[in-house]
């Protein structure tokens, strides 16, 4: 029997490795220099992701006749762990613009939302995000209390959102154009209908920008509020009730390249204590001469392997049209979200002192990564997801 054909799953492509050498090469020419800077001014860097734009990034997803790329979910997750491994917060800001908002309306919008708003969002024109969370529903999204209600040929919406990445693009500027979940109905999973909201519309307005979050300081989020917001009939997103469905699938893509980001968190993590700990010495020896070292480096190295491996079998099999595979699409972000904060906490401990302080990166990214085990689906809602959905499963394949 001839031996099968190696493949490498990691870049499946030629023009899925030519986009992990150029994402990588902009990380590194672009983000480097300003991560430490706009992570403790808490400031967003908008000329950067412009450039995102300019690369054909910001619309990764997007079909190309409106502006976008027009790649696949390895694409997606490829761009997020090269992001990630130098500017998580950065990269988080993002992820809300070009998964949440750009390959949410692509997916689940009409041709004319499409043509009108994808465009700008692909180059940068226009920043977008998405909105979920309330300040007292957040897991629990059927709780939700901002609601839609039909008043001629407007929409208005009543309520909060809260915790809402590119709410703010800086201190009291509105984010430009956002996808907003809103009640339409009484209860049930046809409750809940999918609005776009641009700035400038009236009773549209920016609550309190959120300051001193523990990681991801260079992404914006903010509280957004609405006051009989006045939305056009033609910014309703499908149907009305139509939005659980929009929300599960989009929800799929979310969480795998929150893993992604996992993924680029782990990775240079290991990178920094590796090159450390063949530099230190103590006793006469490099620090990776002792077995403390050398089950952090290890046992790091395994697990990101591991997850990195679980994180692009699942992109590979994610059809970005359907949804379907929530299973994976959790578990790899339940998996990974948790290495990620475990790896960071371990280089810390190879550097000793020097792995507290700023200049060797791996306390920011050690911040960074806790908020990966809250945002996108909590810890503890994906083993109640992955536990009920394997609850129909009688073999794992």
């Amino acid at each position: 029997m001839a031996a099968p054909t190696r493949t490498d799953i990691f870049n499946p492509t030629p023009e899925h490795h030519a986009l992990r050498e150029m994402t990588r090469g902009f990380a590194e020419r672009e983000l480097e220099p300003q991560a430490a800077l706009f992570d403790r001014e808490e400031r967003f860097n908008v000329d950067a992701f412009r450039k995102l734009g300019e690369l054909g990034l910001l619309g990764i997803t997007v079909g190309e006749e409106c502006g976008g790329s027009g790649m696949d979910a390895v694409a997606a997750t490829i761009v997020h762990e090269e992001l990630s491994a130098v500017d998580p917060g950065f990269t988080l800001a993002y992820l809300a613009h070009s998964m949440l908002f750009a390959n949410n309306l692509d997916k689940n919008g009409s041709a004319e939302q499409k043509q009108r708003l994808l465009p700008a969002a692909c180059s940068g024109q226009k920043i977008g995000g998405m909105c979920m969370s309330e300040p007292n529903a957040g897991t629990d999204v059927l709780g939700m209390s901002t609601s839609a209600d039909k008043r001629g040929e407007h929409w208005v919406i009543n309520g909060a959102k809260m915790w809402i990445t590119n709410g703010a693009i800086a201190d009291g500027e509105l984010g430009d154009i956002f996808l907003v979940y809103a009640r339409t109905g009484d209860k049930g999973a046809r409750a809940l209908s999918l609005f776009l909201v641009e700035k400038g519309f009236e009773g549209f307005s920016l609550g309190q920008k959120i300051h001193d979050k523990l990681g991801m300081r260079a992404s914006t989020t903010a509280e957004l509020v609405f006051d009989n917001c006045k939305v056009p009939e033609a910014n309703l997103v499908g149907h009305t009730g139509d939005a659980v469905l929009h929300m599960m699938r989009n929800l799929e893509l979310e969480r795998l390249t929150l893993a992604a980001m996992s993924l680029g968190i782990a990775r240079r993590s290991i990178e920094i204590m590796n090159r450390y700990a063949q530099e230190r010495t103590a006793f006469g020896k490099p620090i990776n001469a002792y077995g403390q070292i050398q089950r952090h480096i290890g046992e790091s190295y395994a697990e990101y392997m591991a997850g990195r491996a679980y994180v692009y079998n699942t992109a590979y099999n994610l059809d970005l049209s359907s949804s379907g595979n929530r299973l994976d699409s959790d578990g790899v972000k339940l998996y990974c979200a948790t290495m990620a904060k475990n790896v960071a906490d371990r280089a810390i401990q190879c550097l000793g002192g020097y792995g507290y302080v700023g200049e060797y990166v791996v306390e920011r990214l050690w911040r960074d990564a806790k908020l990966l085990e809250i945002g996108g689906g909590t810890n503890e809602a994906h083993q109640k997801n992955i536990t009920r959905d394997l609850m129909s499963v009688e073999r794992i394949k």
